[in-house]
């Protein structure tokens, strides 16, 4: 049926709706449809599966596989697949020599070391204490003449208190009062070779006898130190002195000893006598002028606190009880004794450690 479009011109009513063609083949053939093809599979180097295996009961073993090979061998060093890429001896030498690898070595010796310095100072500070060591050993030139001198000729020394830096007392270098124990360690090997010497133009040096003089020497400072503390111990007498102080002023006597030693070597047994008498006056007088100040600094600290010369009744449960008395002085007396006893003890280590030294007369000297 053929659509007219005069049709609808004219018309009393209007246009009329167009009629649906039903005649295809009037509009024209259609777009010819593209022809439909397969895609192609994917090839992945894979046979094609069959149909899978019929079902059957239990566990089905693969025959063809070994379970008695041998295990391979491990390979700690490197990962497998990869093999070890080792540096050349050359190569290892030219890192070496770089800049940059030597710093670093440097810095790790350095850190090593400081590490291991720490750990013996720490572990050493348990035992022995090196910061307090380190205060008896500052000293100088003119503090050891200054301090010979004053173990010689004590009786021109007027001030004998210990110069105190606030709560410390100042360092021996400043202060000529301060006990150091330089002079004590340099008296001890000075004294040693001294007595080898002795021995030697007597005829009876050996090995053993310099190894003899130093282990005595040292046995009877050890046990000087023992004696003494025991004794503050025993009669209960506090003191401001530290064991490190009676140590200093224990080896004190080695400067008696060596000069009464070069008096014998000079002029025989007469002068080691009169040099030995000398010496131990003086160094007794040194002894309790310097002692004197610091063992009876805290006689009344010990027995009861006082303010203004007079004690303390705080913590007294009578506070009208009468006790304007003056303290007691048994530990005054105490530590006077006990002071005696060091005066009088290191002159007789004196004379007991040398007087076996001494020759019967001066060496002659031999004519050549």
């Amino acid at each position: 049926m053929n659509f007219n479009a005069s049709r609808n011109v004219g018309h009393p009513s209007g246009p009329r709706k167009a009629k649906r063609v039903s005649d295809v083949s009037a509009m024209g053939s259609p777009t010819p449809a593209q022809p439909f093809t397969p895609p192609v599979a994917y090839d992945q180097g894979f046979a094609p599966a069959g149909p899978p295996p019929p079902y059957q009961q239990g566990i089905q073993l693969d025959t063809n596989q070994d379970f008695h090979s041998p295990a391979p061998s491990g390979n700690f060093g490197y990962m497998g697949g990869y093999p070890p890429n080792m540096p050349a001896a050359a190569n290892i030498g030219s890192m070496i020599q770089q800049p940059v690898i030597q710093d670093m070595a440097l810095q790790y010796g350095n850190a090593l070391a400081m590490q291991g310095r720490e750990a013996v100072t720490r572990e050493l500070g348990r035992f022995v204490p090196v910061s307090r060591l380190r205060y008896y050993f500052a000293v100088d030139t003119r503090y050891v003449l200054r301090k010979l001198l004053l173990i010689l000729f004590p009786y021109t020394h007027k001030e004998w208190m210990v110069k105190y830096d606030q709560e410390t007392p100042v360092q021996p270098r400043y202060d000529v009062n301060a006990p150091d124990l330089y002079l004590p360690s340099m008296g001890y090997v000075t004294y040693v070779l001294l007595a080898g010497f002795m021995l030697g133009i007597q005829h009876r040096f050996s090995p053993e006898q310099i190894s003899i003089q130093a282990s005595s020497a040292l046995a009877y400072i050890i046990f000087e130190m023992v004696l003494y503390l025991m004794t503050l111990y025993i009669t209960n007498t506090t003191t401001s002195l530290k064991t490190l102080d009676l140590l200093a002023f224990s080896g004190y006597k080695y400067t008696t000893m060596i000069v009464s030693l070069l008096g014998a070597l000079l002029l025989g047994s007469m002068g080691y006598y009169c040099s030995l008498l000398y010496c131990s006056i003086a160094l007794s007088y040194f002894l309790v002028k310097t002692l004197r100040l610091q063992l009876l600094s805290g006689s009344q600290g010990s027995e009861q606190p006082t303010y203004g010369g007079y004690p303390s009744n705080y913590g007294n449960p009578n506070p009208y009880v009468d006790n304007w008395a003056k303290p007691s002085s048994s530990g005054t007396k105490r530590r006077v004794y006990f002071l005696l006893f060091v005066a009088i003890t290191q002159p007789l280590l004196s004379w007991w450690l040398t007087y076996h030294l001494v020759p019967s007369a001066p060496p002659v000297p031999i004519a050549r």
